[in-house]
């Protein structure tokens, strides 16, 4: 029997091993049962199976009554922004992001993009799923083919002072994702030259995954910046809910700093406000939030409690060293756009290119970047260093999986929520001696 599909926070499979039109079309029952919904977006990215997959769920939700707003293929912010912004009762993507290109899946919001995770009923569309037939309705639900991406793009373009943009060349890479269906809109209205790389939309993915967090990834974003003398390179993964950063030397910058520009931005803006960040690395972004006189609130990562968490302290802006950025404006939903275009603002008040604004940053607080350790046993492997380090740290916190701090050092080690792999980040103070020292000694226990 093929390993279920469905996942902490939503489905990916391949298909059609675990991921099938039968599968679909009882998932689009299945969440009609569970949310009781009358009107739903359904969204897909450029992924080959994604129109089959789409029609069944389409199908699956008609048959019992509900009727679709079909906006064809997108990004996953805008199947968020048709939830959100046309007012429906949630939304389905069929997408599976950064997967390989014979994987599909499925991501699902209530009303105004409220995730829903295993946590919050992923797990009860699956049991309704694999269960019984539910009887079909007398009268089926319509299909409406909507669009939404100009005035998504009209969003977009809210989130920065058009005015003060200046001329930059940026090199971008949507991965032959989705990325250049609104790259498109927006070249119209920005004065920017684009560079454009791997920027066909295409299925089969031609030049390989479009996950830029991996690193053999990044060379074709690197090196076209270089080679067009760009003031900036920008790449994203396959359904563009996550972009990633190159400076004008092709330096591939971090998402934890980031995080604290972003931040810094919108509260030199909307100062007093509060800003959401996760555990795993966090000393930049609670110095620059604290500068700007915001209160930073630490949450559990990942977007389903990053969301939450926003929604409860009704916080302006979270972001995640992963390269989530959320935005209150963007009905505490995720977005892969609005974070560069609001760099290209910091970057055109300032007069600074990207490497001048991050270098002190750098230096400040120099990290490990998350390591990925395949261990046998790792919550045995926590408890190893809870063991080691604890007794001596000035500060502990278990909001997500264990962090533990020092005068001049820090680290969380945290599981993964799909394999047995344990995530390592560890943070100094200046001392980049001092990273490596600490990096290794915590890899050596740990091997």
């Amino acid at each position: 029997m093929a390993e279920s599909p469905f996942k902490a926070y939503d489905l990916r499979g391949k298909v059609p091993e675990q991921l099938d039109e039968e599968l679909a079309y009882k998932i689009g029952q299945a969440y009609a049962d569970f949310v009781r919904p009358e009107r739903v977006a359904i969204g897909r990215d450029i992924r080959l199976s994604g129109p089959s997959l789409s029609v069944a769920l389409q199908d699956g939700l008609t048959s019992v009554g509900v009727d679709v707003q079909d906006i064809g293929v997108c990004g996953t912010e805008e199947l968020y922004f048709a939830t959100f912004h046309n007012k429906l009762d949630g939304g389905i993507m069929v997408t599976a992001s950064h997967n390989p290109k014979d994987y599909n899946g499925m991501k699902f919001v209530r009303e105004k993009g409220i995730p829903i995770s295993a946590d919050t009923g992923l797990k009860e569309i699956e049991r309704l799923a694999r269960g019984e037939d539910p009887t079909e309705c007398a009268g089926k639900g319509k299909i409406e083919s909507v669009e939404v991406r100009r005035e998504y793009v009209n969003h977009l373009l809210e989130s920065v002072d058009l005015n003060v943009l200046q001329s930059y060349r940026i090199v971008v890479n949507p991965g032959n994702g989705c990325a250049g269906l609104v790259l498109d809109l927006l070249e119209q209205r920005l004065p920017f030259d684009f560079v454009k790389v791997n920027y066909e939309p295409d299925g089969t993915f031609p030049n390989g995954v479009p996950n830029p967090l991996l690193i053999e990834n990044r060379s074709s974003t690197a090196e076209a910046v270089v080679k067009a003398g760009a003031d900036l390179g920008i790449a994203w993964d396959g359904d563009f809910d996550r972009c990633f950063f190159f400076d004008e030397n092709g330096r591939f910058i971090e998402s934890y700093y980031v995080v604290g520009f972003l931040a810094a931005q919108i509260l030199d803006g909307q100062p007093g406000e509060k800003i959401v960040h996760d555990p795993r690395l966090r000393w930049n972004t609670i110095e620059m939030v604290l500068e700007r006189g915001g209160t930073p609130v630490e949450s559990k990562s990942g977007h389903a409690f990053i969301k939450e968490k926003m929604r409860q302290v009704d916080a302006v802006y979270g972001g995640e060293m992963s390269a989530h950025h959320y935005f209150r404006s963007f009905s505490y939903c995720d977005s892969g756009m609005m974070p560069w275009l609001m760099m290209v603002e910091i970057m055109s008040r300032t007069g600074k290119n990207l490497s001048e604004l991050v270098e002190e940053r750098l230096a400040l607080y120099p990290i490990s970047g998350e390591i990925n350790l395949k261990i046998d046993d790792p919550s045995g492997a926590i408890e190893k260093l809870r063991s080691l380090y604890a007794a001596s740290a000035q500060a502990a916190d278990e909001t997500d999986g264990l962090s533990l701090e020092f005068e001049e050092w820090r680290f969380n080690v945290r599981m993964s929520n799909t394999e047995p792999v344990l995530r390592l980040n560890v943070e100094v103070k200046r001392d980049k001696v001092l990273l490596e020292k600490k990096t290794q000694e915590l890899m050596d226990h740990l091997s």
